[in-house]
């Protein structure tokens, strides 16, 4: 006999999951989630949702999760999601695999203009895959007793130390991203020891990630302008080391002022996969 009720519960259930196509990249050690989203089909107010598949214990695994989107004005749209699922500000590193992402899927070829949630932005590939990524433009540089505070599309704090190696980077970043200073919208936090006079090596703890990641490109151009500011470099061409590789940042500076600013390094292509949501 054909239990017709078990047939109709199982078709509901097995309607209720949608599978979706996804793609790994990592820029210098900073890994990301990638999905074409130009239908318009994945369900972005689910925090629950990204937060699974961002973590790295039961989901796919990364530091966050990016939707490659249409936009009227652009090549594309990118949508940042934190890996505690929140939608977040600007991130470098994944707007440079975004970029790409989007010459993957040959949407674009070298270059690009792509809308992200604090504006346009300029992007291009070069011939041996180092993507370089126009920021936004900084204009107001706080400069106090032992740190330095920028806003570079993420708000940033910079701070010099005399031990990088041995620091406590979730320790010490947690406290002051939850501490009084930055209230509760807190900060990330980059921790900085000169190599040389045009190089620099960075730690960053990450809000929304709420741990130390590999590479930060937003605070990779936060030092890069903090060192400038401070007077620790003459050079408008640095050289950022990560834990997760090597990255540089130009810029253009005038009267305080910070303009045409470039994050460039590698971005690369991982794996891709499919999974039911």
């Amino acid at each position: 006999m054909i239990n017709f009720s078990l047939i109709v519960c199982t078709f509901v259930v097995t309607q209720l999951y949608m599978e979706i196509n996804f793609y790994k990249y990592e820029g210098t050690g900073n890994d990301f989630v990638l999905i074409d989203n130009r239908i318009d089909i994945f369900p972005k107010d689910n925090i629950k949702l990204i937060a699974h598949l961002c973590d790295r214990r039961f989901g796919i695994g990364c530091d966050g999760l990016i939707l490659l989107e249409n936009d009227a004005n652009s090549d594309f749209k990118m949508v940042y999601f934190n890996s505690d699922g929140n939608q977040s500000t600007m991130c470098g590193n994944g707007g440079r695999c975004l970029m790409a992402f989007a010459n993957k899927l040959q949407i674009i070829d070298k270059s690009a203009s792509f809308m992200a949630i604090d504006g346009l932005h300029y992007a291009k590939i070069s011939e041996n895959g180092i993507v370089s990524l126009q920021m936004k433009n900084v204009d107001m540089v706080i400069n106090s007793t032992d740190y330095v505070f920028l806003d570079t599309g993420s708000p940033h704090h910079v701070q010099l130390v005399s031990d990088l190696i041995h620091l406590n980077v979730k320790e010490k970043g947690a406290a002051i991203r939850y501490g009084d200073l930055y209230g509760s919208l807190g900060t990330n936090v980059n921790f900085v020891k000169q190599i040389n006079p045009d190089t620099f090596s960075i730690r960053t703890y990450e809000r929304g990630v709420e741990d130390e990641t590999l590479s930060c490109g937003t605070g990779a151009a936060a030092v890069a302008i903090a060192m400038k500011t401070i007077g620790k470099t003459t050079s408008n061409d640095i050289k950022i080391n990560v834990e997760g590789g090597n990255l540089e940042v130009s810029f253009d500076n005038y009267d305080g002022k910070f303009s045409n600013i470039f994050l460039k390094g590698p971005a690369s292509y991982v794996f891709e996969g499919k999974i039911n949501i």
